[in-house]
């Protein structure tokens, strides 16, 4: 029997997280606390109608990240468990993180942070990328991998809104800038440093299941369904809100439509391919985020749904492999044609939305309130006053370009950073598989003791 391995690597995860939790802890007991109670019944009756307005679309944000973007995961049929448990365990970490950046940054300036709703939900907005960036190279990173991109991308993420929202003054109330886009070529860029030139050939156990496939599906149907609250939340309420809503619920229709008619086309037998619609049907919403609170027509919202799915259908079909071929680009759950195109296509709308906007509906597009609870209006109406729909469409343009060029080089140098002999990285055999975290008591029955792939597994363990 092989010699027992060191101890000490596969004691990292934990010793990380503990740690960083013990932290968490004084830093919440030295710089946090709740607002005080409500005095007045005025007072009192405002909290808790933004209580109620803000929280059941909280919620389903949370079965979105928790449950429906878990499930989408699981198309790799022996890696579901640890997909499913890594972007719970990344959404945690993360929002945590987030709480501690924007707690440093609001008692620098302003002293002791009042804790809210708010916050949480932009702290949440803040892991959602992360949990996107990593589905590059999902089944190929460890937890300890996955835990430093999280770490590196939340304070970046912060600094890109704040340079795209803030100082450009963009409108992107569904994030399709902001988290789409800015989580796609910050993934890719990671991956790319982290694989360098070296092309991954196809593994053995990534080949999806008709098991692995509905599982998957079904996270897409979960997340189809709550998707409108996602691009709706930070809409001011009312008629902003009501555009938002039915315009997601239009362009998220015609993208399912479009792609079981791409899907099909593409297909000599006229078949479907599950991971065109698993990932097609959720482009409308990708795009709509830029233009979801704006007067825009019924038919904009259709057409733009219908051009993002095309445009992820044929990305998967033709793009993704050019790139693996091409530039040895690691693309493991198609991020670049879910969030990366349709993200694009959803910045150009919003840009051509506003430029042939009518004077009488332009008021529609100042209801973005920004993550960090301000109102998007007149101060963030183009770049140094420009209040001109020019103005503000050469903005757009320009946050689009911060965001992809921003991401891309934050994410090679995470991908650097990922590269670090303390971060062992995972053997190409050892990739999408269960066994190396979990304890599989069927598999563990299976082989017996003192069996040799036993052995092998635990030993390589060791080494994540």
């Amino acid at each position: 029997m092989a010699a027992a391995p060191p101890t000490r690597p596969r004691r990292l995860l934990p010793l990380c997280l503990g740690l960083f939790q013990g932290a968490l802890l004084l830093f919440f007991a030295l710089f946090f606390t709740y607002d005080k109670p409500s005095a007045q019944a005025g007072d009192a009756s405002l909290v808790a109608n933004q209580l109620y307005s803000i929280f059941p679309l909280f919620q389903d944000i949370q079965v979105m990240l928790v449950v429906g973007l878990g499930l989408l995961l699981t198309f790799l049929p022996r890696y579901g468990l640890s997909a499913l448990t890594h972007n719970f365990l990344l959404l945690n970490f993360s929002m945590q993180w987030a709480l501690v950046i924007q707690g440093l940054l609001h008692h620098f300036h302003h002293g002791q942070v009042h804790l809210d709703l708010r916050n949480l939900l932009t702290a949440e907005f803040a892991a959602v990328t992360v949990l996107i960036s990593v589905g590059a190279v999902l089944g190929r990173a460890s937890p300890c991998q996955l835990l430093v991109v999280a770490a590196c991308e939340v304070p970046i993420y912060f600094a890109s809104e704040w340079a795209i929202v803030t100082r450009l003054g963009i409108l992107d109330v569904g994030g399709t800038i902001t988290i789409h886009v800015f989580s796609c070529y910050f993934g890719l860029g990671m991956s790319k440093a982290l694989f360098g030139a070296v092309r991954q050939p196809v593994h053995p156990k990534e080949t999806p299941t008709p098991s692995s496939d509905l599982l998957s599906l079904v996270g897409t149907l979960i997340l189809w369904v709550f998707w409108p609250s996602f691009v709706a939340v930070l809409c001011q309420p009312g008629d902003a809100q009501h555009r938002a809503i039915l315009n997601t619920l239009l362009a998220m229709s015609a993208s399912t439509l479009t792609t079981v008619v791409a899907s099909s086309l593409l297909d000599k037998d006229g078949k479907l391919s599950p991971s065109h619609l698993q990932n097609g049907s959720l482009a409308g919403g990708v795009a709509i985020g830029a233009v979801a609170d704006m007067a825009v027509p019924p038919v904009a919202a259709l057409a733009l749904g219908s051009l993002s799915a095309m445009a992820c259908v044929l990305g998967f079909r033709f793009l993704t492999p050019l790139l693996a071929r091409k530039l040895m680009l690691q693309d493991q759950c198609g991020i670049h044609n879910l969030h990366g195109l349709p993200g694009i296509l959803g910045a150009v709308a919003s840009t051509v939305a506003i430029l042939v906007a009518s004077k009488d509906t332009s008021g529609s597009r100042f209801s973005q309130v920004s993550p960090a609870g301000g109102n998007v209006s007149e101060a963030a109406w183009g770049l140094g006053g420009d209040h001109s729909a020019g103005g503000q469409a050469l903005c757009q343009a320009a946050g689009l370009a911060v965001a992809i060029g921003g991401s891309l080089v934050a994410g090679l140098l995470t991908g650097a950073a990922l590269r670090l002999p303390c971060l062992a990285q995972l053997p190409e055999r050892l990739c999408f598989d269960d066994s190396l975290y979990f304890k599989i008591q069927d598999q563990a029955k299976s082989l017996g003791l003192g069996g040799t792939d036993e052995e092998g597994a635990l030993a390589l363990k060791e080494q994540v």
